[in-house]
């Protein structure tokens, strides 16, 4: 890019030390060593934790999505409904609603654990959540799952107590290769919520600061602007005034004027629209969305797949870990209503029926 300099001669400068290109660092799984044993510590649950407790608006989304998997029941044979209907966690939960805690965790940790209580007879008498910071995973060579510890705390250096893997019910998020641990979400939405959170946080002060009345006084009158903060102290104090010097003739009372919002909310809501997206949950779900009611259609069929598929891998889950059998019932899908409707709406244009299909996976 050209410029002048003090003598008035044309040269250039290089955008390119200035200006950094986007990369990712490369990264490896936490897969397999060729150890005897290898282990996975759940050091990234705490900041984890605190993102979806302390985040209100990815605190309801990951609660919506786990309650739509579990929302509508779940059947099982007499004897086995009999035993999960006694199962009762820490004295005050139920079947449901620890699988919703492990879901819940395991969505935006990767890992969810429980113990398994069983009687001298070898049946489940009980599920117990477990706190993730202080459980590690245990594999061998082979990359299988030979074990479990319960460290003596978060993080914790010393061995606790030991478990034989028919003693934990774990499931994992999305993981992917030779991973020994599942792959939560937070991590990779974390710059996603920092910067919406910046944005709205930045317009309040913003808004805040508009609301403090400036009072300029003349310069040359410095006992008049002793006066003056005196005066006015408490106001000072709580932020509704604020005194400068000024010259003279220029003395007055000015308010501050608030930027165009408009500029911000494009940002928060650009923000907004990628999170949800991250997520894997539409806004719709939750029960809020400005979109046409066709985009809305799309929106919703598109997450059927979704939650279908982590409630087939629950199942799974149970069976394959603790020999349950569970049925459980999925929400009513619109696929039916929204042909239906197509057929009765020939005007309406932009969702048919071949949509639908395709929204659904199949």
């Amino acid at each position: 890019m050209g410029r002048l300099d003090t003598a008035g001669r044309s040269t250039t400068s290089n955008l390119n030390s200035t200006i950094t290109n986007f990369s990712v660092t490369p990264k490896e799984v936490d897969g397999v060593e060729n150890n005897k044993e290898n282990h996975y510590d759940n050091e990234d649950f705490q900041e984890n934790f605190a993102y979806y407790d302390e985040i209100p608006e990815y605190k309801t989304t990951i609660n919506a999505f786990a309650t739509w998997v579990l929302g509508k029941g779940w059947k099982a044979d007499t004897n086995t409904q009999a035993i999960l209907e006694n199962i009762s966690g820490m004295g005050e939960d139920t079947f449901t609603s620890i699988l919703w805690n492990m879901i819940v965790i395991k969505k935006f940790h990767g890992d969810a654990y429980a113990e398994v209580v069983r009687n001298d007879a070898h049946q489940i008498i009980n599920l117990k959540p477990l706190n993730p910071a202080r459980m590690r995973t245990i594999v061998n060579k082979q990359g299988l799952i030979t074990g479990y510890e319960q460290l003596d705390k978060p993080q914790g250096k010393r061995q606790g107590k030991r478990f034989n893997p028919t003693q934990i019910f774990h499931i994992m998020n999305d993981r992917v290769a030779d991973s020994i641990r599942g792959n939560g979400i937070t991590q990779g939405i974390k710059w996603v919520i920092d910067s919406r959170r910046e944005a709205m946080e930045d317009w309040k002060r913003i808004s805040h600061r508009s609301t403090i009345r400036v009072m300029y006084v003349d310069q040359d009158k410095p006992e008049k602007l002793t006066f003056l903060k005196g005066q006015y102290k408490d106001a000072i104090e709580n932020g509704e005034v604020m005194i400068l010097p000024s010259k003279k003739g220029e003395t007055g009372f000015e308010d501050l004027n608030l930027p165009p919002v408009e500029a911000f909310l494009q940002w928060i809501r650009y923000l907004e629209d990628v999170f949800y997206k991250a997520v894997g949950v539409p806004k719709i779900v939750l029960g809020g969305s400005a979109l046409p009611e066709g985009d809305s259609k799309v929106s919703f069929l598109s997450f059927e797949p979704v939650y279908i598929r982590e409630i087939e891998g629950l199942r799974m889950d149970l069976w394959n870990q603790l020999a349950i059998r569970v049925e459980f019932s999925p929400p009513v899908s619109l696929k039916d209503k929204v042909q239906e409707n197509e057929v009765k709406n020939s005007s309406q244009i932009g969702f048919q029926q071949n949509d639908a299909e395709a929204g659904v996976g199949e």
